[in-house]
């Protein structure tokens, strides 16, 4: 399983950035996908996630109505949308792949690189 993460950026407070993850060696209708970010001396954490062959999305509460996790089946690639971005967004994305639903990183096995977000205030 390999997991390519990007779109990270930097961008104003306000501002929205797409992230993407395209995802090879696994089947999408098996497979979680979730976003975590890690900023800098703090735990990595959870943000949002999805499994495509249920069509359910999980978003932390710090994210809800902010960000927007969907998927492209046919593209192996699962996106996050983020708008009104804010200064404590700031961290580095991580992709990741598992077998459950969830926004917690012990969950998932397969880790992408890091994109890195900057939002600026």
């Amino acid at each position: 399983v390999q997991l390519q993460a990007s779109g990270g950026g930097l961008v104003q407070a306000g501002g929205s950035l797409r992230l993407s993850c395209v995802a090879s060696g696994l089947s999408f209708d098996e497979y979680a996908i979730g976003w975590f970010r890690q900023a800098p001396g703090k735990e990595r954490e959870g943000v949002s996630c999805i499994r495509s062959d249920d069509g359910n999305t999980y978003h932390v509460d710090s994210v809800k109505g902010r960000f927007t996790i969907s998927s492209d089946d046919a593209k192996n690639t699962v996106y996050l949308q983020m708008s009104s971005l804010k200064p404590e967004d700031t961290a580095v994305y991580y992709c990741a792949a598992g077998v459950q639903a969830s926004t917690t990183a012990r969950d998932f096995t397969s880790w992408g690189q890091g994109t890195q977000v900057t939002v600026s205030s």
